[in-house]
């Protein structure tokens, strides 16, 4: 049988039978592990290319010094033994890596190299905490998974520890949350000659109770970040009326729109974040103020004073023009009897319909009467003025109707 044609590596010119990578972009490059981990660049080839490991399985992770001489597919086998089967089943994971390798073999090369090893001290911490730490709210809020921080108990009166059946040392309440919930493990019993089902069911009953646990303490923990006991109690009133501000209308309407929040985050963070965001709200406020001022080619603040006091000036003088373009509309008929009875609306009516205002009040009378009478089932026997045409009485009948005085059936 012919002998393989030994390879070299295009780069340093060393044999690299044993392991080499294969350029996929350039042809005939093939380079050995010490020149591609250098990088090495030759001809076109460079040292972002794609590459192809090419290897009869042979070569050794550790080097040839090594005890044992293990091959680079039997480390990748023993890895995926260790996460497959567990550590500790030595026989099943010797049988995974092959019937070359013996069960003490396989734990010796595992605790040597990867334990007690440089890359067992580089991955495994000296020191391994014997819990699991909570990061999902790390100041100990209302919703912590953990809730191993318990707060202090309520400072509150024997009296007032009557009355809500509170119980200071224990820090529980005569009727708590969920008062049944113990009744999923009164009866539960742990024998010998339980079956798998029943055990899973016992753990399920177990894993409920302990839900319910947590919710209660959630809920104790709710009460007290948010001073819900004094506030019951009547004694938060008093001490706020001296301690906190007046609170304004936009900042309440800001309270309940941030409202579901409170069970996401503690008191004390909500708080935080209100005041945040109101303060950003004020900051854009005076941001647009200074904006407009800018605009109007104000660049100083005391220039904005004199700026808003002839802005109230021109405001005003704009109010005024306005009154008394709408007093000269009415002009015809603001002096004619019954015009103060009339709204602004009719006002509008009768000028656009040169109708004096005693007219119109008594076409208003007639139509609303027989508007009544035929709601009763009366006959109307009412008159209409001489004066009323047929487009004065459908202006005024479609405007009666728009108003709500008479249903548009009637009209």
């Amino acid at each position: 049988m012919a002998e393989p044609r030994k390879k070299y590596c295009v780069y340093c010119l060393a044999e690299v039978s044993p392991l080499r990578f294969r350029c996929t972009e350039c042809r005939d490059i093939e380079l050995c592990p010490e020149c591609f981990s250098a990088g090495a660049e030759i001809g076109h080839h460079r040292r972002y290319h794609g590459y192809q490991l090419v290897d009869g399985g042979r070569f050794t992770l550790w080097g040839p010094e090594a005890e044992g001489g293990w091959t680079y597919r039997e480390e990748q086998l023993l890895l995926d033994a260790i996460e497959q089967f567990g550590f500790g089943n030595w026989e099943d994971m010797a049988a995974h890596v092959g019937a070359s390798r013996t069960p003490q073999e396989v734990k010796e090369h595992y605790v040597i190299m990867y334990i007690h090893g440089n890359l067992g001290k580089a991955c495994i911490p000296d020191t391994i905490p014997n819990r699991v730490t909570d990061h999902t709210c790390p100041s100990g809020g209302p919703l912590s998974p953990s809730l191993t921080t318990p707060l202090p108990p309520l400072d509150i009166s024997v009296a007032e520890q009557q009355q809500l059946g509170y119980m200071p040392l224990r820090d529980d309440y005569d009727i708590e949350y969920d008062q049944d919930a113990e009744r999923l493990i009164s009866g539960l019993s742990v024998n010998y000659d339980d079956e798998d089902l029943e055990i899973e069911l016992k753990r399920a009953h177990v894993d409920m109770y302990v839900r319910k646990l947590r919710e209660r303490q959630r809920r104790k923990n709710i009460a007290k970040d948010y001073n819900l006991v004094p506030a019951f109690l009547g004694k938060d009133k008093k001490k706020g009326r001296a301690a906190r501000r007046k609170v304004t209308k936009e900042e309440k309407e800001l309270r309940m729109k941030l409202r579901p929040l409170y069970q996401l985050m503690s008191c004390k963070e909500f708080d935080e974040l209100f005041e945040t965001m109101y303060k950003e709200k004020m900051l854009r406020a005076k941001i647009r103020e200074l904006q407009r001022y800018r605009n109007n080619g104000i660049s100083k603040m005391q220039e904005s004073a004199e700026y808003e006091v002839a802005r109230d000036k021109r405001e005003k003088r704009k109010e005024n023009k306005a009154e008394d373009g709408r007093n000269g509309e009415f002009a015809a008929i603001e002096h004619l009897p019954g015009f103060e009875l009339l709204s602004d609306r009719e006002k509008v009516l009768c000028s656009s319909l040169n109708l004096s205002p005693a007219r119109y009040l008594t076409v208003k009378t007639i139509f609303i009467k027989d508007h009544l009478q035929k709601r009763q089932g009366i006959p109307s026997k009412s008159r209409l003025p001489s004066y009323l045409d047929k487009v004065l009485m459908k202006r005024i009948l479609n405007f009666l109707t728009e108003s709500g005085w008479i249903s548009r059936d009637a009209s």
